[in-house]
């Protein structure tokens, strides 16, 4: 009976591990060193989707590759060179598993990335490509490489859209109901 006791706690236990490195294997920066063939290895069941496209506002072309298409996993790399050895950047905007190793993800709130980059955040006005982008005003996340997009939860006034940072009160802040609605890793 004590074998099979002993047993059953070995077997629970490797099931918690195996459920903590599954985790893991959802934190954007855990591939940033990797080259597609590593991503493939590692992420076998993700259906990676391989092309090259137009970025940077349709001035530079890049390979990408798209782990896990078409689900709330998905997950769009960007590579430096055509071979696929080196990311460029790596970004998603679905809410699935993925979130950065500071526990940013699809629908972070605005407060809280404040707190988690100990300093308040300001951010740019919506409705054009880069609507949204956090600035992170020398805080904790300044030097992280991570970058991310607010949008309102609600129908917004005009005075919030448009290229320039949004200067509001504290209130209309809250108002707007601010959360993460995609989060990009870059060197």
């Amino acid at each position: 009976m004590k074998k099979i006791f002993v047993l059953i706690a070995l077997i629970t236990l490797a099931a918690c591990g195996n459920k903590n490195v599954s985790k893991d294997r959802f934190f954007a920066e855990n591939i940033k060193d990797m080259n597609a063939e590593e991503l493939a290895k590692t992420y076998p069941e993700a259906n990676i989707y391989e092309d090259s496209g137009m970025f940077e506002e349709g001035s530079v072309e890049r390979a990408f590759s798209v782990l896990y298409p078409d689900t709330p996993n998905e997950l769009h790399v960007t590579w430096k060179d055509s071979d696929r050895t080196k990311i460029h950047d790596i970004r998603f905007s679905k809410d699935g598993k993925w979130k950065t190793k500071k526990g940013i993800k699809i629908g972070t709130t605005y407060e809280a990335l404040n707190k988690l980059n100990k300093k308040e955040i300001s951010f740019y006005g919506f409705g054009w490509d880069y609507g949204g982008a956090v600035m992170w005003n020398e805080g904790e996340l300044e030097d992280s490489g991570i970058r991310v997009f607010l949008a309102p939860g609600d129908q917004v006034a005009n005075k919030y859209y448009g290229d320039r940072i949004v200067k509001a009160t504290s209130d209309e802040i809250k108002a707007l109901n601010l959360k993460v609605t995609s989060i990009m890793l870059v060197e």
